[in-house]
């Protein structure tokens, strides 16, 4: 049982793994972020195209 903790605590090969999901997600969440803001901005830009337009 000590040796089978010893090479999990050792082992480095999911280390890329978790620090690769790790930048997806911090990806995704700025993604998401500048989507939303822009989202406001664009809707208020053809509210006020739909008022100019007779």
């Amino acid at each position: 049982m000590k040796n089978l903790m010893n090479r999990f605590v050792n082992e480095e090969a999911g280390q890329d793994l978790i620090e690769y999901a790790l930048l997806a997600g911090l990806i995704a969440l700025v993604c998401v972020a500048t989507i939303t803001s822009a989202g406001g901005k664009v809707s208020g830009l053809f509210g006020k195209v739909n008022t100019a337009i007779p």
